[in-house]
């Protein structure tokens, strides 16, 4: 015979699994209130190179991740509205990538164009031969890829297509992959996607590109975080999930950042926003810092 719990202590034993999921302090300092300074600061960023006007960043991610949603929040978080220039699926239980041609995303503040690209390229699918194979992914990193290309399930492009760059400039290349992740179902994420990413990982540190994890979809992985974003860094879930990634892919913990897309929302919040727009300081410096080492590789 069970025990009958009173009103009490039903609330008691939730108090006490809400205080196993929340970490007494967080253990990523952050601040809430630099969400101005950080736009200030892309906002005047230059490129350490003559030669390349635009930083290209690569963003790919498993199908469903929120790959191009990202794109679009980064660009909402800039414009101070909703954005969708980056197409989405919202379809449920769709297995197939949406993104479908590489294309390039500029990102405008105010009136200014800033100095970098995000390429969005074909999801990954776990299967051998099908979605976004590693070889293109190299392929458009090494810059041997034009905008407009479509990618094929079956087969990766060829050296004989009209959409490879056989001598590619440094204007060309890509100085940063960004994998786009789900925090609600990265625990199950297929093995055969992980190996796919440990070549990628393997093949492009060849050559010095450096690799950074956005985790997205917070807030479905946590009722701490969706109950307050401001606990993201306090949720012990999320860090679980961090460093469980760091483990399997090899990124270190200093290259994830945790983020919230925009999804049902019609107007943007100042602490998504700051989320946001520190993971993309960040990842803008790591692939600047790349750029200016490219000479010497």
């Amino acid at each position: 015979m069970g025990l009958l719990l009173t009103k009490q202590d039903e609330k008691l034993i939730q108090q006490w699994q809400q205080q196993q999921k929340e970490l007494d302090k967080p253990w990523r300092n952050f601040s809430w209130g630099q969400k101005e300074a950080l736009k200030q600061k892309l906002k005047n960023f230059s490129t350490s190179h003559e030669d390349v006007k635009d930083i290209n960043i690569l963003v790919a991610g498993q199908i469903g991740a929120g790959k191009s949603s990202f794109i679009n929040s980064v660009d909402s978080a800039f414009q101070g509205r909703i954005t969708s220039r980056a197409l989405v699926n919202a379809a449920d239980g769709y297995s197939h990538s949406f993104t479908r041609i590489l294309k390039g995303f500029s990102i405008r503040c105010g009136k200014k164009t800033l100095p970098f690209i995000f390429k969005d390229i074909m999801g990954l699918e776990p299967e051998i031969l099908a979605g976004s194979q590693t070889e293109d992914i190299i392929n458009a990193l090494y810059g041997h890829v034009k905008d407009g290309y479509k990618f094929n399930q079956e087969q990766a492009l060829g050296h004989n297509d009209q959409h490879y760059i056989s001598d590619p400039n440094l204007s060309d290349q890509c100085f940063c992959l960004v994998y786009v992740i789900a925090a609600d179902t990265v625990q199950f994420t297929d093995d055969r996607l992980i190996d796919k990413l440990r070549i990628v990982r393997q093949r492009i540190s060849e050559k010095g590109i450096p690799q950074v994890i956005v985790m997205t979809k917070v807030d479905e992985a946590c009722p701490l975080v969706k109950n307050d974003l401001r606990k993201i860094y306090k949720c012990k879930k999320i860090k679980e999930k961090m460093e469980l990634w760091s483990a399997k892919v090899g990124v270190p913990m200093s290259h994830i950042f945790p983020v919230k897309n925009y999804h049902d929302e019609i107007d943007t919040n100042d602490d998504i926003d700051v989320l946001i727009l520190k993971a993309i300081e960040q990842i803008v410096h790591i692939a600047n810092d790349r750029l200016e080492d490219s000479e010497s590789l």
